[in-house]
């Protein structure tokens, strides 16, 4: 299982499955990570939290333990 977590920077995903419960997850789809979206990741801060990424034609940061949550292909 892949997560956006172990994307390199400048690589491509789909996503195929959000885990995690409830508040966290709804907070996640509410940002338009969705299943079968695409997220291109941009950049990484320098000690690698947070991390940039592009999704529906936004620009987005996220925490590296919410990134932990998003499998993708």
């Amino acid at each position: 299982m892949k997560t956006l977590k172990d994307v390199k920077i400048g690589e491509t995903v789909k996503v195929v499955k959000l885990h995690g419960e409830g508040a966290i997850r709804r907070r996640i789809m509410d940002m338009g990570i969705t299943k079968g979206v695409e997220i291109y990741l941009r950049k990484a801060a320098p000690l690698g939290d947070p991390i940039e990424i592009t999704v529906r034609g936004y620009e987005l940061s996220l925490r590296k333990a919410d990134a932990d949550m998003i499998e993708v292909e």
